[in-house]
């Protein structure tokens, strides 16, 4: 065994082996894998390994795709089987708002040109003989949809990496991963020690115990999952091809052949919990004892569908457990406290994703970052708030709901509230409707009755109305928004503002009271984050940043080294905030001040310590709302009397709560972009129009790589859009995120965030387009349907800024 290694993946599943496997193909040959048993061992051996490209996430659907077409090259390349069955898959719509979500994947798959289409019932009925179609809306066909044998292609992935030079060592448990000064790893075993530049926890079911051995708690939770293969079906056994798998989600189980029955598998309501307390180290090829009462009504309707189903006998249950993450999601990326500690954990779709899986694990590794912006995978979205009871909840939710359309702006109860500002009463009184923020509530809107939760789906829903009023108050008067789920840092001390230089591409700002935005640069020289940094002393500055992605920054804040006395610390948990903008927000908020708030004593990216009704706050003169306003943060003990000081000195001017709904609006009228939408990794600062924040004339976190995109064409501009809101369709329904952009027929873009524009009338969407200009005609694909639309030269507000600044 070999005692020094670049990298050692622990866990011998289907996604260990995959990402040994892709480090190899990097050229990271020097590589081991562990194995506490024999490789398959845990969740991967029991696996259906259903394999299909398509997912709501475009990024998703993109490394789903990359896998489906990776088995049969790893077979020719390994000559080991993967056992790749590819009939196709018929996905089924019982209802509209289904229809809605496989019309916008088929939009999609045009646009990222894979094989997603929709068939007639005439030409279902021929693919697949024994479904019945009654009560289909909608059918689309995936002709390369299939299946995997899962001991096949995790024994193609060993094989293909031990051919480059991995050693696999099996029956050997991880006691212990210590990590060194010098922030490489030991990894203990029983048959000796490595050292290695990096560990990687692909331990599948015992992801929680082996991260244990490294001081991290991971939010995951094992629940037993149940699907059965039927008997011989005399149909399938006179065919002379394999059928198609069914995706019927609004029946809530999956179906698929199995040698010449039907396999078929469900996500019941009434889940089952395991291994709460630890997963047990002897666990390996054991499943657990059938319990087919509970997934009774999952098998009626698969009867319904495939009457065959219900006439043949049952051959085998397989009752296995599955590993889950609070939203279903794997927990992928370095761990931001650790060094060089990789994760990925708590995979469902293991079969879907494995390559590309691991070939972003390997990306991320080997070269500091992903090809693909994959936030929604980051370990870094949860923090300690999701504690084991969350976690429970969350995965007991998701189970339930495995096949629930997630739709845009849905919020789910489940394990709610987490965390609670001391405002939250206030607001909760105030008719707020709340939604979670890693980790904490935070109003998206106000009901008129308190009580009201919103309703879900594609098209307009009851939130519609009273987020409208929200913005029209805004515009007119001024408006009071929570913005406390802002990340908010401390940089203090004598070399504060060399390390910021350093940290930022733009340059600090020189002046006490002035504030500057600036960019956060990747590995791959696109957009990281963007902040609002402000000079509180010659010293000291104010750093303000996307909420969610607080823990995901502290990656990029650690790479450049914190000078000594100077010191950078989290002031979230101790500070909230309220943004009060609008037209009459300067004389609101002067009669609570002595400090004049004219613009000549105060102008736009100005800040002061002030004093509101005796509550001191720090006052900054900007507004996400595009709109003359002012962001007041103050310690968290004073933010309950805060909002009541607002509220009251509000009622003068009609002005009242806003929601982060309404925020959302606001800001693309002006067409402002947000991280995690318009600005990623994924996005150079040119497309984005940062390009000019970006100060080459010093040394500054990836620099160089910033430099080489900067000398590069823009593949694509940041465009904002105004969707034609007279066609039948649109007039119930707008853009929100992901939808394509077609310009005489041909892929041109894709939205980014979409909306409603209440104060100027008009349905809006930003997005990113190549070969489009403003002024040209395009099609945005709302509902998965083309709905005209005309690139616009400027924002509809405000366009010179003059409100912004007055």
């Amino acid at each position: 065994m070999r005692t020094h290694a670049q990298a050692v993946v622990i866990g011998g599943g289907v996604i260990g082996c995959s990402i040994l496997y892709h480090l190899t193909k990097l050229g990271w040959t020097d590589v081991v894998l562990l194995e506490r048993d024999e490789l398959t061992s845990g969740s991967t051996w029991h696996a259906a390994a259903n394999i299909h490209g398509l997912h709501d996430s475009t990024n998703i659907s993109r490394i789903q795709h990359y896998t489906m077409n990776l088995y049969n090259g790893l077979e020719a390349e390994t000559g080991q089987s993967c056992g790749v069955f590819q009939p196709g898959s018929l996905y089924l719509a019982q209802t509209v708002e289904r229809e809605h979500q496989l019309r916008l994947q088929a939009a999609k798959a045009k646009l990222y040109g894979m094989n997603f289409h929709e068939v007639d019932r005439d030409e279902a009925e021929r693919l697949h003989p024994l479904v019945n179609f009654d009560g289909i809306r909608c059918i689309m066909w995936e002709p390369d949809g299939g299946n995997v044998d899962p001991s096949g292609v995790t024994n193609a992935y060993a094989a293909g990496a031990r051919a480059a030079g991995a050693e696999i060592i099996r029956f050997c448990p991880v006691t212990g991963t210590e990590q060194q000064p010098d922030g490489t790893w030991i990894v203990r075993t029983p048959k000796g020690d490595i050292a290695t530049e990096w560990v990687v926890n692909a331990a599948g079911l015992w992801g929680r115990e082996v991260a244990t051995l490294a001081g991290i708690t991971l939010p995951l939770q094992p629940t037993e999952h149940q699907y059965f293969v039927t008997e011989t079906i005399a149909e399938i056994d006179a065919l002379d091809r394999r059928l198609p798998s069914v995706a019927d989600r609004d029946g809530e189980y999956y179906l698929r052949q199995e040698g010449k029955g039907l396999l078929v598998g469900a996500y019941e309501k009434d889940l089952r919990f395991w291994a709460e307390e630890g997963t047990p180290q002897g666990f390996g090829h054991e499943l657990f004892a059938d319990d087919l009462e509970r997934i009774e009504d999952n098998m009626m309707r698969a009867i319904e569908r495939v009457p065959a189903v219900g006439e043949a006998g049952i051959k085998r249950v397989i009752n296995g457990p599955m590993i889950w993450s609070p939203d279903s999601n794997v927990l992928f990326g370095p761990v931001p406290e650790l060094s060089n500690y990789f994760c990925c954990n708590g995979i469902i779709p293991g079969f879907s994703q494995s390559g590309g899986m691991g070939l972003l694990a390997a990306d991320w590794i080997v070269t500091g970052e992903t090809r693909y912006d994959m936030f929604a995978w980051d370990v870094a979205r949860f923090g300690d708030w999701a504690d084991a009871a969350f976690t429970k909840a969350r995965v007991g939710d998701q189970y339930a709901n495995r096949f629930k359309i997630h739709f845009p702006n849905e919020e789910r109860s489940a394990g709610r509230p987490m965390r609670k500002r001391p405002a939250y009463d206030i607001q909760k009184g105030l008719g707020a409707v709340f939604g979670l923020n890693y980790g904490w509530e935070h109003p998206l809107w106000y009901a008129q009755v308190p009580g009201i939760e919103d309703t879900d789906g594609f098209t307009r829903q009851n939130w519609w109305d009273p987020v409208g009023q929200e913005c029209r108050m805004l515009r007119e008067n001024a408006g009071i928004i929570d913005i406390s789920n802002f990340a908010k840092y401390r940089c203090k001390g004598p070399d504060a503002e060399s390390w910021l230089n350093a940290v930022f591409a733009n340059t600090m700002p020189k002046s006490v009271g002035r504030s500057c935005l600036t960019p956060l640069i990747g590995k791959r020289g696109g957009i990281a984050g963007d902040f609002t940094v402000t000079r509180l002393a010659e010293d000291e500055f104010w750093i303000i940043g996307s909420g969610m992605a607080e823990r995901y920054h502290q990656r990029f804040f650690k790479a450049v080294p914190l000078p000594g006395g100077t010191t950078f610390e989290s002031k979230t948990d101790e500070f909230c905030g309220f943004n009060v903008a609008g037209p009459k927000s300067r004389d609101m908020l002067q009669r609570l001040t002595n400090t004049s708030l004219a613009t000549a004593d105060f102008p736009f990216m100005a800040s002061k310590w002030i004093e509101l009704s005796g509550i001191r706050v720090l006052a900054l003169r900007v507004s996400f709302t595009g709109d003359l306003g002012w962001e007041l943060h103050c310690a968290a003990l004073d933010q309950a009397r805060l909002l009541e000081v607002l509220l009251q000195a509000g009622q003068e001017f009609d002005a009242g709560p806003v929601g982060s709904r309404a925020l959302m609006s606001l800001r693309v009228e002006k067409g402002y972009g947000s991280w995690s939408r318009e600005y990623s990794p994924e996005y150079w600062p040119q497309e984005v129009g940062l390009d000019r924040l970006c100060k080459m004339d010093k040394d500054f976190l990836n620099k160089a790589a910033v430099a080489e995109t900067l000398a590069k064409e823009p593949r694509e501009h940041l465009v904002l859009l105004e969707i034609d809101a007279a066609q039948t369709d649109a007039s119930n329904a707008d853009a929100t995120g992901g939808e394509p952009i077609f310009k005489e027929g041909e892929g041109v873009g894709r939205v980014t965030s979409g909306t409603y524009g209440y104060t100027v009338g008009k349905s809006l969407a930003l997005g990113y387009v190549k070969g489009a200009v403003p002024g040209d005609h395009v099609d945005v694909m709302v509902l998965g349907k083309p709905h005209g639309a005309k690139i616009l030269h400027e924002p509809p507000f405000d366009p010179k800024g003059k409100r912004l600044r007055a």
